[in-house]
């Protein structure tokens, strides 16, 4: 797996050609989890097989006796669950967040789940207590061990109703991946449906679960014991697309953007409009010249992040690298991960003076037409860390990203994409 990896970038390099948006990280990673309680063979295309998240979930699911075959040529993942073991392994420290998801594959093939305790970006609180609840709920023990969580069930989860505290993700995706399990009735309440959720919710749909959506807050899942095989294709992920328009129109480069989820990111998108970005588009594509910019500058806005269908916490970084570049003082908030601001102080090594912060909320000076300082930072998170890359690719100087993995858990190919818009990243495995 990669880690320690620096990375080395002269900046003033100006893009241009196409980029592919790849399938998205926070659906596919679901889904691979979700793929283990199928009983015949699941094929995921538009997969981002090149994902740290996605190769650590990989090497896991073989130890613990899963096929999974991957071709990242044509970016398709294969797997075969029918032979998942108990195994206790002799190590649990897999750096990814949603561990939790790979509990009802091996409930269902033994009755019991030994899992990491779940990592991940260190942006807040982020406990996993609501999917104790999830597993209690429907008939589990859990008992948290020094290196794993335990999950046990001898004959399988069992129907019930959940009634979160809180709208949440996570526990909305580990819900509806256990109710599949069950042939009978789960009824989930104060669920979160995000398009990467529902993404999830269409395919155990192909495994033969039937799920009924009222609003965006209630589901009512009838499993079965038996489901069978799909062929299912990942949906592009709608963070990577916002990334690589946010630096298309702050590098003056000339780039097309393919495979855009439209319908996933209409308000983000909105929000770049009322900055002053007249973007061209057709159904599934986005181009960026200089000529965007409605008046030649960025205007200054405010915007809240929060739930989907807004703007979402993962895109905070970039709408604060487009405040840093815009014509006066723009204001972010975070409602959803108001602790999400550590990789502000990194940034304003590209930024000084230009930057301030406290908990939930961010302030940008912005510069129209300003060349970040040359710098070394240190990434603190995913976003964060592709932010910090950003800020060097457009300064002036070479600048160096430590921990530059954090980016590539989340962007796939990256370093290949850039290649293709003539821009070269240099990455270093210390």
């Amino acid at each position: 797996m990669k880690s320690n990896i620096t990375a080395k970038i002269s900046g003033g390099q100006v893009p241009k050609g196409k980029v592919t948006v790849s399938g998205a990280k926070n659906s596919a990673t679901r889904l691979l989890a979700a793929s283990l309680v199928a009983d015949e063979k699941v094929v995921l295309e538009n997969f981002p097989t090149e994902l740290v998240d996605a190769n650590y979930k990989f090497d896991f699911i073989r130890k613990c006796g899963g096929l999974v075959n991957v071709d990242r040529e044509k970016e398709i993942v294969e797997i075969e669950s029918g032979n998942l073991i108990d195994v206790e392994l002799d190590d649990y420290n897999y750096p990814i967040r949603t561990t939790y998801l790979l509990v009802p594959g091996l409930i269902k093939r033994n009755g019991i789940a030994r899992i990491p305790y779940p990592g991940g970006c260190k942006i807040g609180n982020r406990g996993y207590d609501l999917h104790i609840m999830v597993w209690e709920n429907l008939g589990a023990k859990v008992e948290e061990k020094e290196n794993y969580i335990q999950v046990t069930a001898p004959n399988g989860f069992k129907a019930g109703e959940i009634d979160f505290p809180i709208t949440t993700i996570g526990g909305t995706e580990s819900a509806l991946i256990c109710a599949s399990t069950i042939a009978g009735t789960t009824y989930i309440k104060n669920a979160y449906i995000s398009p990467e959720v529902q993404n999830l919710i269409d395919f155990l749909r192909t495994l033969g679960s039937k799920i009924k959506v009222v609003g965006n807050s209630f589901i009512e899942v009838t499993g079965k014991s038996f489901l069978q095989g799909s062929l299912f294709q990942v949906m592009p992920d709608r963070i990577e697309a916002l990334t690589w328009l946010v630096y298309g129109i702050l590098s003056g480069g000339d780039i097309t953007i393919e495979d855009v989820p439209f319908t996933a990111m209409e308000i983000p998108l909105i929000h770049l409009h009322e900055a002053g970005i007249d973007y061209y588009r057709n159904t599934r594509s986005i181009h960026i010249t200089p000529d965007c910019l409605q008046n030649g500058i960025i205007q200054p806005f405010e915007l809240a992040t929060g739930t989907h269908p807004g703007i979402i916490s993962d895109m905070q970084p970039f709408y604060v690298l487009l405040g840093l570049h815009a014509d006066g003082i723009s204001r972010i908030f975070d409602y959803r991960y108001p602790e999400r601001i550590k990789y502000c102080e990194e940034l304003n090594r590209f930024y000084p003076g230009q930057l301030s912060w406290e908990k939930g909320a961010i302030t940008t000076r912005g510069k129209h037409n300003i060349s970040p300082n040359a710098s070394t930072a240190t990434s603190t998170d995913l976003r964060g860390s592709m932010a910090l890359l950003m800020a060097a690719l457009l300064g002036q100087g070479d600048s160096t990203v430590n921990n530059a993995e954090m980016a590539l858990r989340g962007y796939n190919k990256l370093q290949e994409k850039l290649a293709a818009l003539g821009i070269k990243l240099n990455l270093i495995q210390e």
